[in-house]
């Protein structure tokens, strides 16, 4: 565990040292802000005290910023040779996908602390369901792994920081919206399994204030499946080299 929050602590630093950590931050609080406080659905618009606008707009923002977040996490490691040194050092393949992948989580729980006075706020000026909002935030976090391991993934299949962008954000819209789309206009056990796929809904499911051990299953297994695919690619590095 030691060997990890190493790495985790490097990953973290280097978001801050090369401005990547501010610049998403200051991004997503000014895209969250201003839908949810000014245009649009807005708190204001919507008339009582909730937090759903400002969990649809995050829910988007966040799925085109954590690719841009992960795209170099293991590509530009792989480009400069860096990644090569790593492994010569006694940490195993899992540690460094590890520390990676919480580098990123933690970068994103900062991110969104930084959200919490819109919470205060709109719990201050009327009633709100504080089951429903923190259900709403759990929802964030676990999305936002999800999409942090596919990143991972993206980056370990390319040593180029745009492609893994790309491959990253391609792979996640399927589950953003594509398997959505698909099970609306399916019928059938067929629209199940898709709906069953279907990250949105398990999200709207928990920023509604409910949880169900099936969208506890449905996070984990995408996490899981992302960090072993990363683990994956970086057992055939070894092997090739």
């Amino acid at each position: 565990m030691e060997k990890i929050w190493i790495i985790t602590k490097r990953e973290l630093r280097s978001f801050f040292d090369s401005l990547m950590a501010y610049v998403m931050i200051v991004l997503f609080l000014g895209f969250s802000g201003f839908f949810t406080w000014i245009f649009g659905n807005d708190v204001f618009m919507v008339n009582q005290a909730s937090l759903q606008s400002f969990f649809g707009i995050a829910f988007w923002t966040l799925f085109f910023f954590i690719p841009a977040v992960t795209m170099g996490l293991l590509a530009d490691e792989r480009k400069s040779g860096t990644l090569e040194l790593l492994v010569t050092k006694p940490v195993s393949d899992w540690q460094i996908i590890l520390g990676k992948f919480l580098a990123a989580f933690l970068l994103i729980c900062i991110t969104l602390a930084l959200t919490l006075p819109y919470y205060f706020t709109v719990a201050s000026i009327g009633k709100i369901d504080h089951g429903a909002v923190w259900m709403g935030y759990l929802g964030l976090l676990f999305m936002s792994a999800c999409y942090i391991s596919i990143g991972l993934f993206a980056s370990s299949v390319t040593n180029n920081q745009i492609v893994a962008f790309l491959i990253a954000l391609f792979a996640g819209i399927f589950f953003h919206l594509i398997f959505g789309l698909a099970s609306s206009g399916s019928g059938g056990w067929f629209s199940g399994i898709l709906n069953f796929l279907s990250l949105s809904t398990h999200f709207e499911s928990m920023s509604r204030g409910v949880i169900d051990s099936k969208d506890i299953f449905y996070f984990l297994s995408v996490i899981l499946l992302g960090l072993v695919g990363t683990e994956i690619m970086l057992s055939k590095r070894n092997l090739s080299n």
